[in-house]
């Protein structure tokens, strides 16, 4: 049966309006249906996710007493950590030149001439010159350049170091690299002024960064002023990270007496 143009427009909004009406008046009819739908789907993805190897996939509900984040205590008030520091600096990081040169070997790219050798070796290479973690000082002899593995380091250690200083209820402060990928030019000059340097340096490799122990830069907005912390309380936080980043076997360290810096290789 063939049915005009303007039947069909009126038998359709009279069957909108009709469904329309009967939802209106029995919503429920509408509820019920829609439960029907979802419910069984929802159980099986429960299920499914609870036979699962990797449960966390799954946000299980938890109770209260499970719900406490790292920086509270079973009373749900915010716990503050005390500083411990190390026993002793160079007792602590120990690590010489000669041991972090076989890691240096191991994870890093061929020593490099010059600036123009390093640019052939940057798509090994990753730039580190600006992260939300760790400030670059000035670069006299050094490029911001390091291997991944070394990369991810450096920005674990900065990303600790918030961490520690927010449970000890210090203001943030970014860690500062005052030197990181020397080529062979970089290291005859600085051989020149630095007593410390050495031909065959780790720095080489793009495995190895320096940072200052006892400089800091102070995390705050334009115009708000945080208050003061001694350098010395900084580097006692840091040496915690420090000491922790070595007992997990991510990083060899030597503390350096006279450049005021923590030398580190990746492992």
């Amino acid at each position: 049966m063939k049915i005009s143009k303007r039947k069909f427009t009126i038998y359709f909004f009279g069957t909108v309006a009709f469904l329309a009406l009967v939802r209106l008046i029995f919503p429920g009819v509408a509820m019920n249906g829609k439960k029907s739908v979802e419910k069984e789907p929802i159980k099986e993805t429960i299920a499914a996710n609870s036979n699962h190897k990797n449960k966390a996939a799954f946000p299980m509900p938890v109770g209260k007493e499970d719900m406490r984040t790292i920086f509270t205590g079973k009373d749900g008030k915010e716990v503050k950590s005390r500083i411990y520091s190390v026993p002793g600096f160079e007792a602590s990081f120990p690590d010489q030149n000669d041991v972090q040169l076989l890691a240096a070997e191991k994870w890093g790219v061929r020593p490099v001439a010059d600036s123009a050798d390093a640019s052939k070796h940057l798509s090994s290479l990753v730039y580190i010159g600006a992260n939300p973690y760790f400030h670059i000082d000035r670069l006299r002899d050094s490029s911001p350049f390091l291997v991944p593995r070394a990369a991810v380091l450096l920005q674990d250690i900065g990303r600790n170091f918030f961490d520690s200083l927010h449970v000890k209820h210090i203001p943030l402060h970014k860690i500062i690299v005052t030197s990181v990928l020397r080529t062979k030019a970089d290291v005859a000059k600085l051989q020149k002024k630095n007593a410390n340097a050495k031909p065959n340096s780790c720095h080489l490799f793009g495995t190895t960064f320096d940072v200052a122990y006892n400089r800091y830069k102070t995390v705050e907005a334009p115009g708000e002023h945080r208050r003061e912390v001694r350098n010395d309380t900084l580097k006692w936080v840091l040496a915690e990270v420090m000491r922790d980043m070595r007992e997990r076997n991510r990083c060899l360290i030597k503390y350096e007496v006279n450049q005021g810096c923590w030398h580190i290789t990746v492992k």
